[in-house]
């Protein structure tokens, strides 16, 4: 009869130490998954933020170049530069009320897209 209360005993050692390993692979695996979710949505935003940084430093030197011919039109520094901030004033109002939720929903898809 020790036998096999011995044996039991040994059943139960190796189911614990089964479960055990099993609770870390699970760990393990949720943590590699993450890893890769955030490497993904991170790799697919540097490019893309690159790319947003180069598309904005064209816009600067567009919009310097326009403000500066505007101001040689109206003969007045001031008035180019004027001229300009108004539209994207007008634009970002524009954009703000018709545009707002359609972006927030867009970058919201995107993003958890990304995720899963």
């Amino acid at each position: 009869m020790p036998e096999a209360t011995n044996d039991i005993a040994d059943s139960f050692e190796s189911l614990l130490e089964s479960a055990a390993d099993y609770g870390k692979t699970s760990y393990d695996l949720v943590k590699l998954k993450a890893i890769e979710k955030v490497s993904d949505v991170a790799s697919s935003l540097i490019p893309n933020t690159i790319v947003f940084l180069f598309f904005m430093s064209f816009l600067l030197f567009i919009n310097l170049g326009l403000a500066y011919y505007l101001s040689e039109i109206f003969m007045n520094v001031f008035y180019g530069f004027l001229v300009i901030a108004a539209f994207y004033l007008v634009l970002g109002l524009i954009v703000h009320v018709f545009m707002h939720d359609w972006i927030k929903r867009k970058i919201s898809d995107y993003i958890i897209q990304k995720s899963f």
